[in-house]
């Protein structure tokens, strides 16, 4: 029989790098969920990525005070500063253009990040990471 799920906890977590402090330690404690226990197993799971590497989880909370967690893609924004070369996107969106990335560049994380976004397909997906660029700062070239 399925466990009842006490609710959710989503958090961005860098890869390989989950320790029991802020906004880890809190958001778990609070559930009353083991942390070191989650740490050791995200760790586990995330040590062949990029250390460092922003990634979105999901931790679902059961009744009994046990978890299972489920890990996606690193957002756009972090695929698109790397592709730019950039540490952060522009302040001022719109008015200040603070790098440039390519159509294939654009391509490539559409095709990565498909599976998570809103997107019934690479082309759709490809508009949602144009539009997350210009937003940045980032100019869209051919």
């Amino acid at each position: 029989m399925a466990k009842k799920i006490e609710g959710h906890i989503k958090l961005q977590v860098p890869a390989g790098q989950a320790n029991p402090s802020p906004p880890i330690g809190p958001a778990l404690g609070q559930r009353g969920v083991n942390i070191m226990e989650f740490c050791k197993a995200f760790n586990a799971s995330t040590q062949g990525l990029e250390a460092g590497m922003p990634i979105p989880t999901i931790i679902t909370v059961f009744v009994d005070k046990s978890f299972a967690f489920e890990t996606r893609k690193p957002p756009v924004s972090f695929y698109l500063k790397r592709a730019a070369g950039l540490e952060k996107g522009a302040g001022e969106a719109g008015r200040k253009t603070v790098g440039r990335v390519t159509m294939k560049q654009i391509k490539e994380i559409a095709e990565e990040k498909v599976a998570d976004m809103n997107a019934f397909d690479v082309d759709n997906a490809m508009g949602m990471v144009i539009g997350s660029a210009r937003s940045m700062g980032l100019e869209v070239t051919e």
